[in-house]
């Protein structure tokens, strides 16, 4: 009798023999009996009887992750909820996300128990057989699949943020395979519900910042019934443990997602050098524990089971990496910098495992050819549109990243990496990745089937065909047009925007107003960019942004439009094609001054530079606020900064300064030819106003209650001896209030308006710097510029305004900023004569003291900036962080388009011209010293233009770029 057929347990299925005669006497029987069981528990223990399971699960250990075959033609999703009525959209146009976002179909969709039932010319059989069917007329309307975001932190980074929400960064080690997003996601974080209304429906979840960071999840983003976590996984993998998350063999065909990361953001355990052995040896470890389980399966295979060594030889710890090996992993590696990008590609290979994605490749760009070497193939990349330069490592990000990719046949996702940008704006990065020259195709793809597509989940989600999950949002305009907005968004077939009412009703917000024409149906053409793009290429990344400047004639033909500077500062209309029996202008330009508009005579072209506007305009230089702009190169970088800073609430103020609230001037630390300020100078933002103020909220230890004084600059200046570089030296007087920060333990709130009110009484002496600038404040002399957001600190601001006046008998020029919450005290602030700069003009609920937010369309009918302005406060607008400068003309076009038609486009200049002006105390800013932006194919609120040229007076020139 062989060994091999006592340890075979199929053995047990016939009778024993030896030789030719069948073993009849039952002790000897019983005795071989004993001796086989106790040989089968001494190699798997108790569980003798899971030998089948052993066998399944050694042949699942090479299968692929895959969705059934039969999954598109399922009947009904496993998502959906009983109750829910049919959807039946007519007459749309639809783009399905089919063959890298090419395919767009015109007629209908039916929506049907989570699924879709039909598309494009549907059967009235099917119709009519479909009971509860709501129908909705589209009349035209676009129609794409529910948008997909690739790097979120929603619901572990949940808003508003408070100590104990931030569950998305663990402190415990480089090396957390074994952590899973899943036991730490909020369903109750508000940016949910604001995601959707900006036409998100699924999100990865990703983990934080360690070399491996943790298990990732894709969530929907509408709550379940049951209102639970995992309820709101998408095709949750097998080690959740929930019933239905294994196939019906027994084996996971469904993927598993993980997230390691790169660089900068790891430090904290160590180098470039430590992170890259942190993951070599945690894949080592992973390797011996994949290698034991091969062994032991071909021994089990080959019958072999007492010399399996046991029950199957699996690690918690490593259980993960190990999947990953074996490629049953959608790994997102972030990795921003060529060095990392490279470590990356030797690690896939060392180990031989692809990874899907990599995350915030900022310079994936540069390096087509690495990235073709990964492991398993070229990865897709997430990325930012224009959010580049807060760290080193993105230093040379470009806007034009997108569409090098795509020419290099490499697949391209866009991303807000929530809360860094607000989930609802997913679409935003896509419109401007399109205007800086991605396809558009592939610019609807980057945020629908393309992250499907590299998540492993695009039969379920980013792709609108039949069988796959009713994820659907309805546009008021084309999806790529600035401030596109859903209508309406399914998720599921369950219809989530616009908000039901408590009653079950729809809330009725008006959106689109404006947008009937059919010109918001089709593409805005977008600027040529090759010149710019290749520059970029060929100077690393870090192309030089100064333009030609010529101090002689310059002719700007073919001009539709021309707004002005007066000589009080105000801005007028001075041309306007048609109206001057004219169809296009001309525009003539001497030592960077206007000399003829309108029809000009010939002889003037003669010896000048002549560019052709192609219907652009000419209007006034933007101005931004808000942001480190000049006083800070990168972000994180603290040798490219001003440095620490003394805040007297905090700590003594050395005696030196001799000056008890330490104040300090902007204009002393202003730093001339920065990339954000020169980017934001080429799109037409010809003035930076800074300080050093900064929400409390967001400053962490960098809080300076007192912030000093502003300065205002003109951001294409080289050094501040140029001739008008520094516009005027201390504009404004800036503190920041608010509530503390929520890890850190702050000031009090009581404590900072008590230093602020002894400071305005002037208790201070005028001798010293605090005393004397606060004394100014109070009297009126400049603008007290307050950063705060929450309504009741500004409430207690407007009765500190009062008193101080009463005691003084002045007039205070108060001026809030962020100010999320003045939509709630709007008329106080009117009646006070306080004015606001709202900062950003879309607001998210990040603090405690921003989460009454007033959101506009599709949620709200107004926005706070309409509240504001129909209540005669007199208004501008600003940026938080640098990078954001450059966008200016484009968030002041979103804030007329979500006004509904309320704001008219002189109104519109003087959010970031004027009145902003007006609010810090800019002064002089007029006819002879006011920069003007030269728009080619349009206006600063065309999204089919861009800056041509600046025409500089107090400087003599013209900047041709």
């Amino acid at each position: 009798m062989s060994k091999d057929r006592f340890s075979d347990p199929r053995s047990f299925q016939r009778p024993l023999t030896m030789g030719s005669r069948q073993l009849t006497n039952l002790p000897t029987l019983a005795l071989i009996l004993s001796i086989v069981l106790a040989t089968v528990i001494a190699v798997v223990g108790t569980h003798w009887w899971t030998f089948e399971d052993i066998l399944a699960r050694c042949a699942s250990l090479h299968t692929i992750p895959s969705p059934p075959a039969s999954f598109h033609s399922r009947d009904e999703s496993d998502r959906f909820e009983e109750g829910t009525n049919a959807t039946l959209i007519r007459n749309a146009f639809i783009f399905t996300g089919r063959d890298n976002g090419s395919e767009t179909i015109r007629g209908d969709l039916l929506l049907d128990r989570g699924i879709i039932r039909g598309m494009g010319k549907i059967s009235r059989r099917i119709i009519d057989n479909t009971p509860n069917l709501t129908v909705i007329d589209a009349k035209g309307a676009w129609v794409t699949p529910g948008l997909v975001d690739i790097n979120s932190h929603l619901g572990v980074d949940s808003l508003p943020i408070l100590a104990g929400t931030v569950d998305f960064n663990s402190t415990k080690g480089p090396i957390l395979p074994y952590l899973r997003i899943a036991d730490g996601l909020n369903t109750h974080d508000e940016a949910y519900e604001l995601a959707m209304a900006g036409g998100v429906t699924s999100i990865q979840v990703l983990p934080g910042s360690n070399a491996v960071a943790g298990q990732a999840f894709i969530v929907k983003l509408r709550k379940m019934k049951d209102r639970s976590a995992t309820s709101m996984i998408v095709d949750p993998p097998y080690n959740l443990k929930i019933p239905g998350s294994r196939g019906a063999d027994g084996t996971s065909f469904r993927w598993r997602h993980m997230k390691q990361t790169c660089g900068e953001d790891v430090r904290r355990y160590g180098n470039r050098m430590d992170n890259m052995w942190a993951l070599r040896s945690a894949y080592s470890e992973a390797m011996q524990v994949k290698q034991a389980q091969d062994e032991y399966c071909a021994k089990v295979k080959a019958g072999l089971w007492n010399e399996a060594g046991g029950p199957f030889p699996e690690n918690l710890r490593w259980e993960m990496l190990v999947d990953v090996l074996r490629g049953k992993v959608k790994v997102s590696s972030q990795c921003s910098e060529a060095v990392d990008l490279d470590a990356m590609v030797r690690l896939s290979n060392e180990f031989q495992f692809p990874i899907a994605v990599i995350q915030q490749g900022s310079e994936a760009w540069l390096v087509p050819d690495l990235l073709r070497r990964m492991s398993g193939g070229v990865p897709s990349i997430a990325m930012f549109a224009t959010n580049h330069r807060n760290k080193r490592e993105t230093y040379r990000g470009s806007e034009f990243a997108p569409r090098v990719l795509a020419e290099q046949e490499i697949p391209v996702m866009m991303t807000t990496a929530h809360p860094v940008i607000n989930a609802r704006y997913l679409m935003h990065e896509a419109q401007q990745a399109y205007y800086f020259g991605l396809p558009p195709n592939l610019a609807l793809a980057s945020v629908s089937s393309t992250p499907a597509i590299a998540l492993g989940l695009s039969h379920r989600i980013g792709i609108l065909e039949e069988g796959s999950d009713a994820d659907v949002v309805m546009w008021d305009s084309h999806p790529l047009r600035l401030g596109a907005t859903p209508v309406k968004v399914w998720i599921d077939g369950i219809l989530q925007i616009p908000v039901p009412s408590k009653s079950g009703e729809e809330n009725h917000i008006v959106v689109g107003k404006g947008k009937e024409g059919e010109e918001w149906r089709y593409l805005p053409d977008p600027p040529n960019w090759d010149k710019e793009r290749q520059d970029s290429i060929r100077w690393d990344g870090l192309p030089p942004l100064g333009g030609r400047k010529v101090d002689d004639k310059v002719v700007f033909s073919n001009v539709k439009e021309v707004w002005k500077r007066t000589q009080d500062g105000d801005i007028q209309q001075a041309f306007k094609a048609g109206s001057h029996e004219i169809e296009l202008g001309t525009v003539v330009v001497e030592a960077g001054r206007m000399t003829c508009i309108g029809k000009c005579d010939d002889s003037l072209y003669m010896d000048a530079v002549i560019l052709d506007t192609h219907g652009g305009f000419i209007s006034p230089g933007l101005m931004s606020f808000g942001s480190r702009l000049g006083l800070e190169e990168i972000t994180s970088e603290p040798s490219t900064s001003d440095g620490e800073k003394y805040d007297a609430f905090r700590k003594d103020v050395p005696r030196i300064l001799h000056d008890a609230g330490a104040v300090v001037r902007a204009a002393d630390a202003l730093t001339f030819n920065t990339r954000d300020a020169l980017t934001a100078y080429r799109a037409g933002v010809t003035l930076g106003t800074s300080s050093f103020a900064r929400p409390i909220h967001l400053a962490g230890e960098d809080v300076q209650v007192v912030a000093g004084l502003s300065a205002s600059f003109r951001t294409g200046s080289l050094h501040a001896m140029q001739r008008g570089a520094i516009v005027q030296d201390i504009a404004a007087l800036h503190v920041s209030l608010g509530k503390s920060y929520p890890t850190l333990k702050g000031i009090s709130v009581s404590t900072q308006i008590a230093g602020l009110r002894r400071l305005l009484y002037g208790w201070e002496s005028t001798d010293k710097e605090t005393g004397a600038w606060f004394r100014k404040a109070a009297e009126g002399v400049i603008p007290l510029v307050i950063e705060v957001e929450s309504l009741d600190i500004m409430a207690n601001l407007l009765i500190l305004k009062m008193d101080v006046e009463d005691r003084i008998g002045s007039r205070m020029r108060m001026v809030f900023s962020g100010a999320t919450e003045s939509h709630l005290l709007a008329q106080e602030i009117a009646d006070a004569g306080v004015g606001v700069i709202l900062n950003p003009t879309r607001p998210i609920p990040l603090a405690w003291d921003q989460r009454r937010i007033l959101p506009g369309p599709p949620l709200t009918n107004d926005t706070t900036l309409v509240t504001l302005l129909e209540h005669d406060v007199i208004v501008g607008i600003g940026v938080r962080n640098a990078w954001e400068a450059r966008n200016t003309r484009f968030d002041v076009q979103w804030a007329v388009l979500e006004s509904n038609g309320r704001i008219t486009e002189y109104q519109a200049y003087a959010l970031v011209t004027r009145d902003l002006e007006k609010l810090l105390g800019v002064r002089g800013i007029d006819e002879d010293s006011g920069e003007l932006a030269v728009y080619e194919g349009g206006s600063m609120f065309n999204s089919s233009s861009k800056v041509a040229a600046i025409i500089s007076p107090i400087r003599g020139l013209v900047d041709i770029f």
